[in-house]
């Protein structure tokens, strides 16, 4: 049983044998309704032979029973029960007694998408009467929820209504709430209503972490933004630490005449922003590659920006490696990395001068250069690689020369992956144990020769 289903089972007890509801659920917890929810209507509630047994059968069934006829004492917690009960019938009841009881509005909304469609009905008719803009804002959380489920789209609609004609302010909570696709459900009222304005839109893309919402939140903003308000858009755009807002800040550069600002993204540390740049620059009719190569020449020893690097290889052209190759040796580890990426952006892999790179001290750079000689990999000595395989080598070089063995394929790649059983490092350990059962699996062992059958055994005795 899954484990919000026990959880909710055990709060279906507690409210049973007649705790109060507030001391048995978080009412500001989507999850712990549904949890009463699916756990008041579980086998486990209908026949734990310590706990509760069949409604009909206890007390509190019987007094449920009676109080929903009217003769007997009704309290939230009973009703709680029996909104969530099995029985249509007892459900479709309990919600002609929930009117009043706004502590039990999240039950009603969950029975907005019943499946009985009379208990539904009375849920939806109840929940709309009820509903407010702070009710709206307090059971959004949970509605949102409920509008992935199959007919829960009523009770969305009906809070998206509400909120609609809402004063701004009081969307702000579900702005800034957590819950990331209640951030985008939000967001998306806020832009449809106009509810926000450029500049706020414009933060909104630049602050929040999720995909959707700056792309919503940035292409409102821009659509909006005219020369009062350029200012206070692009700023948090072109600050943002998400390339996706900050591409957008770069591209509106061009509806607005900026392209002069665009030059200072041609370096952008993303590729997005730095494709957008060049696009923006190059509508003013400014060819961006001068602009690396000169950044890249280094002159009187200033150090070009690793985006500049890997910039000159993606707009430049083979003759372009003149300037990449000595960026090889540059002090700076991040220089170095985009160099090698920029060499292998224009095919220009030279095996013998590369090899080197896999045993730089920055992790980065020697990342770049597995990438740029996996093609090549046959071209570079076993032995050698099988050397950089050994426990005091550092992680990444030996994670780098088992790709490359790996890339080499037949023995070469089963003699690494032996070599590697015993690694340190659980993952490049874990991918070892996955090759060598792949091969035993296909029953390699009797059509192989002497030394891979060895391999075999030796790798089945170090996996025992």
């Amino acid at each position: 049983m899954p484990e919000e289903t026990v959880r909710g089972a055990a709060a279906a007890l507690k409210l049973a044998a007649g705790a109060a509801l507030g001391d048995v659920l978080d009412a500001g917890d989507p999850a712990a309704w549904l949890a009463l929810d699916e756990g008041v209507r579980s086998d486990w509630w209908y026949v734990a032979p310590d706990a509760v047994p069949v409604w009909e059968q206890t007390d509190g069934g019987r007094a449920l029973t009676a109080a929903l006829r009217g003769d007997g004492p009704l309290t939230e917690a009973r009703l709680a029960l029996a909104l969530c009960h099995r029985d249509g019938r007892i459900r479709h009841q309990a919600l002609g007694r929930a009117a009043g009881h706004p502590a039990l509005l999240p039950l009603v909304a969950v029975r907005c998408a019943d499946w009985a469609d009379p208990v539904r009905e009375r849920a939806r008719k109840l929940f709309a009467e009820a509903l407010d803009v702070e009710t709206a804002v307090r059971l959004a959380p949970l509605v949102r929820r409920l509008g992935d489920r199959h007919r829960g789209d009523h009770a969305l609609g009906l809070l998206a209504g509400v909120l609609r004609r809402a004063p701004a302010g009081h969307l702000a909570p579900l702005l800034a709430s957590p819950d990331r696709p209640l951030r985008r459900f939000a967001h998306g009222l806020a832009v449809e209503e106009g509810l926000l304005s450029p500049a706020e839109l414009a933060r909104a893309a630049a602050g929040d972490d999720d995909a959707v919402v700056q792309t919503l939140c940035a292409d409102a903003a821009l659509a909006a933004v005219d020369e009062g308000t350029a200012d206070d858009v692009l700023g948090p755009l072109l600050g943002a630490r998400s390339p996706r807002a900050r591409s957008a800040g770069v591209t509106a550069l061009r509806r607005l005449g900026r392209p002069e600002q665009a030059l200072g993204f041609l370096a952008d540390r993303s590729a997005l922003v730095r494709a957008c740049a060049r696009y923006v620059v190059r509508q003013y009719g400014t060819d961006p590659l001068p602009w690396y190569r000169d950044r890249c020449a280094d002159p009187g020893g200033r150090a070009p920006a690793p985006g500049a690097v890997i910039g000159l290889a993606e707009c430049g052209t083979r003759a372009d490696a003149a300037l990449l190759w000595p960026l090889l040796d540059h002090p700076v580890p991040a220089v170095r990395a985009k160099a090698v990426a920029g060499l292998r952006t224009l095919d220009l892999t030279d095996v013998a001068r590369m090899r080197r790179m896999l045993d730089d001290p920055a992790p980065g750079v020697v990342r770049e250069a597995t990438l740029a000689l996996l093609p090549s990999a046959g071209l570079l000595p076993e032995a050698w690689l099988a050397e950089r395989l050994e426990a005091g080598r550092p992680r990444w070089v030996r994670v780098s020369a088992y790709r490359l063995l790996v890339a080499r394929g037949g023995v070469a790649e089963l003699r690494a992956a032996v070599a590697v059983l015993g690694d340190p490092d659980e993952r490049l350990r874990a991918r070892a144990e996955a090759t060598v059962g792949q091969m035993m699996r296909w029953g390699t062992v009797g059509r192989a020769g002497p030394e891979v059958v060895g391999l075999l055994e030796r790798a089945r005795a170090q996996l025992r």
